[in-house]
């Protein structure tokens, strides 16, 4: 008998049936074996976070219930300094009436309560939507901020609009050719840009393109045939462009483009120049970085590095300070206005400051406060969404 089957017969069956169980198969079937019921699964089989959950919006209602705090702080700076000169219609119209008549007026109006008084019954007002009634022509300010607010909005739009192609454009230009001469021609240009007055550089362009040259208004929104045609739309939105291409004449709407071209072009250089700086300066810190010399070690073109690989993560401090842009070309329209006569809420604001209409003044102000405080919302939505770094 050989010496294996010696060893066969040795072991019980038993025994050798336990054996054969515990060997894994030799050729087993694709797929990972089934785990026991108790068993926690994987790390790997784990669904992928969503990155729209609920922190995320956890973080959009606390950011949106901040607007609240902000705007009521505002409101309250604004009040109480309108009122340091006592109240608004000894301001507005004192030497104007006899002392008989201003009395009357102060005591119809309320002001002659105490301040703390008027406070709260402003507050309760401004619950209700009412923002007042102005001093100097009797109308309500909802109705002036209504009527002129369409005005400012479009010049913001199309100063941001020039904004971002001037200082986005030359900003990676600058990158592009760091520390050379054109570098060097546009980071002069920003420099100028910023630092010039806004109603200064006004004065240059009209003296330049409307005086010199004759190519462009140099006041107002549109020239009176246009301002005639818009008197025959049932339902006008104030936005001139708008209600151009509602009209259908090609002639109306390059007449507004015309007259929007110079107080674009003003307002819209001052924050350009602050962002060919931001752009050129993150552009540069992203192309240096560690990433782009391993996707440079791999044969990634200098193109394409700068192009795409820089460009996107340069863009998030962009998108940041866009919200302090915005408040900045809020307060620029009140000089651009001006200068080009330009009938916006800048422009109402500055005839208002001249006359002591501080009613019309204070819901102005508030006005401009919510706007900036919304936009500064809408961006920090913006870049939680684009930026992984944020947390919830």
């Amino acid at each position: 008998m050989s010496q294996s089957a010696i060893q066969s017969a040795a072991v019980p069956e038993p025994l050798a049936r336990h054996e054969a169980e515990k060997k894994p198969p030799e050729n087993p079937v694709a797929g990972p074996p089934e785990q026991p019921s108790g068993a926690p699964a994987k790390a790997a089989e784990k669904p992928k976070k969503n990155r729209i959950s609920g922190g995320f919006f956890r973080f959009v209602v606390t950011r949106f219930l901040l607007i609240i705090p902000t705007v009521f702080i505002l409101v309250t700076v604004v009040f109480f300094v309108m009122r340091a000169t006592g109240d608004p219609i000894s301001a507005a119209q004192g030497g104007r009436l006899s002392p008989q008549e201003l009395q009357r007026r102060i005591h119809d109006a309320g002001y002659d309560r105490p301040l703390i008084v008027q406070y709260f019954q402003y507050l309760g007002n401004l619950l209700h939507g009412d923002l007042g009634t102005t001093l100097t022509d009797n109308q309500p300010v909802s109705s002036i901020l209504v009527h002129y607010g369409a005005a400012t909005l479009e010049l913001a739009m199309l100063s941001l609009i020039v904004a971002l192609v001037v200082g986005i454009g030359l900003g990676r230009i600058a990158a592009k050719h760091r520390d050379h001469g054109a570098d060097a021609g546009i980071r002069v240009f920003a420099i100028l840009c910023y630092a010039t007055p806004v109603f200064f550089l006004g004065l240059v362009l009209k003296l330049v393109f409307s005086t010199w040259l004759n190519v462009l208004p140099s006041s107002g929104r549109s020239s009176l045939s246009t301002d005639m045609q818009f008197n025959r739309l049932v339902s006008p939105t104030g936005l001139y462009i708008i209600d151009a291409l509602q009209l259908g004449d090609m002639h109306v709407l390059l007449d507004v483009l015309a007259h929007a071209v110079l107080p674009s072009l003003a307002l819209g250089l001052l924050t350009a120049g602050v962002f060919i700086r931001l752009v050129r300066t993150n552009v540069i810190s992203t192309y240096n970085s560690d990433y782009i010399e391993a996707a440079r070690s791999r044969g990634v073109s200098e193109k394409r590095l700068l192009s795409k690989h820089s460009w996107k993560p340069a863009l998030i401090p962009i998108i940041t300070v866009m919200g302090m842009q915005i408040a900045m070309l809020l307060a620029g329209a009140v000089l651009t206005e001006t200068t080009f006569e330009w009938k916006g809420l800048g422009f109402m604001l500055s005839n208002y400051l001249k006359a002591r209409d501080f009613v019309a003044v204070q819901g102005i102000v508030i006005l401009i406060a919510i706007i900036v405080s919304v936009v500064n919302f809408i961006v920090d939505v913006i870049s939680a969404l684009i930026d992984p770094r944020v947390r919830y």
